[in-house]
Order: C-alpha cells, then structure tokens, then sequence
C-alpha cells in the first residue's frame, strides 16, 4: 500500500524501526538474559523493602488486633475494601486486552497483551491478600470454600455477595493464569534455546513443556487459546459486576442503587488501562522497547481510558439525578452529603481525577505526548482509588445519626495501602526479569515484513 494512503488511512505499523524476527528475539530477550541494571535493582529493592514492612505491619495487626487501624462502628471496612476493589479494578484491563480483543482480533494488542496478563494476575493476588485480612480471623479464610467438613450443618451463606466474591475472583485468577501462562510457553522455549548453562536451560525446558513448535504444537496452543477467551470475555463483565454486588445489594442508602454494575466495570476497565499504560511507557523506556511498543498502542489506550472516563461521569451524573429524581429522603441527603460533607473533599479529587483529566485525550497531540498520558494514568488510578473510598465512606452517616461517626484512618492504614503497591510492584518486576515482557511470537505475525519462520 502506498505511503500517502496509509497516511490518509492513519495506518501505524505495529512493529517499527525496520526489524526482522530475529531482531525481534533478541531484542525482547535482552532484559532476561542480561544481568539486571542498577534501575532494575533499585526499583526492586524499594518495592521489597516496602512488602516486607507491610507484612511486619500485617503480623503487628494478627497480634495487636484490628483497633490500631482507623475503621469504626458504622465504618468497619476502611481501608481494606477499598484496596480489594481498586486491585480487582486494575486487573481488568489485562483480561479486556487479552481475551476480547483477541476475539475480535485486534492486532494492536500483540504488543501489550504479556504485561497486562501480568498485571491481571498480581492485581488480583495483591487484592486478594487484603480481603483475607479484612476477615479479622485471617486464619479462618479456608471457611469460605463450601468444601466437605466436619461442622454438620455450618455451611458458608451462599447468599452473601461476599461468597460470591470468592467464586468469581477465583475463577477469574484461574482463567487469567492459565491463559497467561498458555502464551508464555513457545517464548519460554526460546529462551530455554538460548540458555548458556545447563541449569538455566534445564529449568526453562520444565517451564516449557518440552515445546518443540510444531505445526501440531501451534494448532493446539492456539485452539486452547481460543476456548481461553471466550471462557474469559464473560469474567470482564461478571468479575466487577459481582464485586459491585457487595454494595448493591445492602439497604444503604446511596449503595442500594441498580447503576453499581455497569458503572464498576467501566469504571474498573478505566482504571485498568491507566495503570497499563503506567507501566507500558516505563518499559518501552527502560528496556528500550519503543519499536513494539509504539504510540499506536499507547492511543489506542488512550483512547479507551477517555471513553470509559465519560461513561464513569455519566454514572456519577445519573446518581445524583436519581437520588433527587426518586424523592428519598435517605438518598438525597447521602448525596449531597457525598459531596458537601466532611468527606466532600475526596469527592472533588475523584471527580476531578476521573472526569476533566481524561478529556485532554480529545487532542491527538496530547493523546500521542508521552509525559502528558503518563501523568493522566497516574491521575486517573488516583481518581480511582478516591472513588471506592467516597463509596466506603458513604457508611459514615447512614439511618441512624446515633450511629454516624467519622472515618479517621491511622498510619497503619496507609503503610498497608502502600504496602499493596509493595507486592504488586515486586511481583511485576520479577516478572520483567525472569520472563519475556513482550509476546515474541505474537508481535512476528503482526510485522510489516515477515523474513520467514520465527527464530
């Protein structure tokens, strides 16, 4: 095709700077086989040294007991709930790139699929390990699996939305790890065929599987593939709409409300993106991976965080019109309540986080400017973060004004919250070390020019 109408068509190469698939292996490889940079170091031993403090505070919380955190009568969740639907939120995106835009087989995915599969894993990982916490008796957390037992009738409430939780952030973590997983292998093998000692390649050659890249072995790996995503496209949807019951379906006002789960998934899909953005324009920068991460999958990003954003203002919007429109009481004071109150000031920052920073992205230029989507990502998790907490802390005043008291948190509260940044960030930088960042195989079938077979 030639130039001027792929220009007029805005057509962007997936793969840039002239490579050939030989290149493309070395090239993603290079972070895995080299020694680690000091960057790498650093960045590692900071998120370690955060984790370890987080589970010295977490032992210091078993021992001591949940009064040292900020949570109350009215408000007994706190930080915790908070952290568990923010975390679940940043893992949709991984599975919304991986499964339904190979379904609908979106080529510009190839470049981004690896890292947001990852990061769906660890988000889910790190919330979860907020939930078991939550429990008080973390100990007792074996309770919410309805498994054969010696407690005669004690079984677990399947009617609670926390059980439903459970089912579906399990079967969520499941699917995405054996999908990721599934992808990784013909790119494990090449590093297996790389490997310069014995023992490198003998544990690489376990991880693999034995792959040898047979016609046969690509026909099965890409039929599994297929099944792997359609099984998956339905948890985008279901996961966050499940997680949103556990608001929904209580009697609180401004929670009682049929709008919490469209709005959840848009909303976790928003955050998920800016967060992979977040880490897509640090990678391509520090492991020098601009020619396969290129700007067209940065946009496109871009794009969808800009529409999801409007979708989660209109979902504000319509709050406040229905709590008004409905004529209660309880809802219109939970609102305006929401916003004007004692924790108005939050709900500025979400508001503002999630409704006017996004809107930069109508111009082109500030959608292709790398500092500019890098500070609106970190933004929008900001946003994001300060909506499930403007949610949680509508319990701070509900029917009883006997009961209203304010939600104070402590230094406990924020260490653990920076904590989960901890053991999300040293999950995912081991994962940059020990594992291709990108789909080698994927990104050789979306090249502009194929040489040949895969190398």
């Amino acid at each position: 095709m030639p130039n001027a109408i792929k220009e007029a068509l805005d057509i962007q190469p997936l793969v840039t700077g002239g490579k050939s698939v030989r290149d493309v292996t070395e090239d993603i490889l290079k972070p895995v086989e080299a020694f680690p940079t000091s960057l790498w170091w650093k960045a590692f031993i900071l998120a370690l040294t955060i984790t370890v403090i987080d589970l010295g505070i977490i032992g210091y919380l078993v021992y001591e007991g949940l009064y040292i955190l900020g949570i109350n009568n009215p408000v007994g969740w706190g930080f915790f709930i908070v952290n568990f639907v923010f975390w679940i939120g940043i893992g949709h995106a991984g599975t919304l790139i991986s499964a339904v835009l190979y379904l609908f087989r979106q080529e510009w995915r190839t470049g981004i699929n690896r890292a947001a599969e990852a990061m769906t894993i660890f988000a889910v990982l790190t919330a979860a390990s907020t939930l078991i916490i939550h429990i008080g008796r973390p100990w007792m957390g074996f309770w919410l699996f309805p498994y054969p037992n010696e407690r005669g009738p004690l079984w677990v409430n399947f009617r609670s939305p926390l059980i439903w939780d459970t089912f579906a952030v399990s079967t969520y973590l499941s699917i995405s790890l054996v999908f990721w997983y599934i992808g990784l292998i013909p790119d494990i093998a090449a590093v297996r065929d790389r490997a310069t000692t014995p023992i490198r390649r003998k544990v690489y050659d376990i991880l693999s599987f034995g792959w040898v890249g047979s016609n046969r072995a690509w026909s099965h790996l890409e039929t599994v593939a297929m099944i792997l995503a359609a099984l998956s496209t339905p948890l985008v949807l279901s996961v966050h709409t499940i997680v949103s019951f556990d608001f929904a379906v209580s009697i609180v006002p401004g929670w009682h409300t049929t709008i919490f789960p469209p709005y959840f998934v848009a909303g976790a899909i928003f955050s998920g993106f800016a967060m992979v953005v977040t880490l897509m324009v640090i990678a391509r920068e520090v492991f020098q991976l601009k020619d396969y991460i290129t700007m067209k999958h940065l946009e496109n990003m871009n794009k969808v965080i800009m529409v999801t954003g409007l979708i989660v203002g209109l979902a504000y919007s319509t709050e406040f019109f229905m709590a008004w429109y409905s004529g209660n009481e309880y809802e219109g004071f939970t609102f305006v309540n929401r916003a004007f109150g004692p924790y108005g000031w939050a709900y500025f920052i979400m508001f503002s986080c999630n409704v006017f920073a996004p809107q930069v992205f109508w111009s082109k230029k500030l959608r292709n400017s790398i500092p500019v989507m890098f500070i609106v990502s970190i933004i929008v998790n900001i946003g994001m973060w300060f909506e499930r907490f403007v949610i949680v802390m509508t319990l701070h005043a509900d029917f009883l004004p006997s009961s209203w008291d304010k939600y104070i948190p402590t230094v406990y509260d924020f260490m653990m919250l920076l904590g989960t940044f901890g053991i999300f960030f040293t999950m995912f930088l081991l994962f940059c070390r020990l594992l291709p960042v990108i789909a080698i195989a994927e990104v050789k079938t979306v090249m502009p020019h194929k040489d040949g077979g895969h190398h």
